[in-house]
């Protein structure tokens, strides 16, 4: 019998996908925002493909701020969105 294959949904585009292939955007115990490259740490996740587009949806439609059940500042925004970048052309190049 096959393994059962956790699927999450993108808080940008909506689709459903493998947990593995998405980002978890995490607000922890403290109320810090981060992205949690390994989706283990505590806290209240949302996730997220790994593009910047997706995220860019997700902030428009305060989808990721719903999710985490907190409002986001813009400055942080702006650092999440970088974070995502050097993440998406490091997954790009194969690293």
């Amino acid at each position: 019998m096959a393994k059962k294959i956790p699927l999450r949904l993108c808080t940008g585009c909506g689709e459903s996908k493998p947990k593995k292939e998405l980002i978890r955007v995490l607000r922890t115990p403290e109320d810090e925002i981060v992205i949690d490259v390994t989706g283990k740490k505590n806290g209240r996740g949302a996730y997220i493909c790994c593009s910047v587009d997706c995220m860019k949806k997700a902030i428009k439609s305060r989808g990721l701020e719903r999710s985490l059940k907190m409002a986001i500042p813009g400055h942080l925004l702006d650092t999440l969105e970088k974070e995502l970048v050097s993440i998406e052309s490091s997954i790009k190049k194969g690293i």
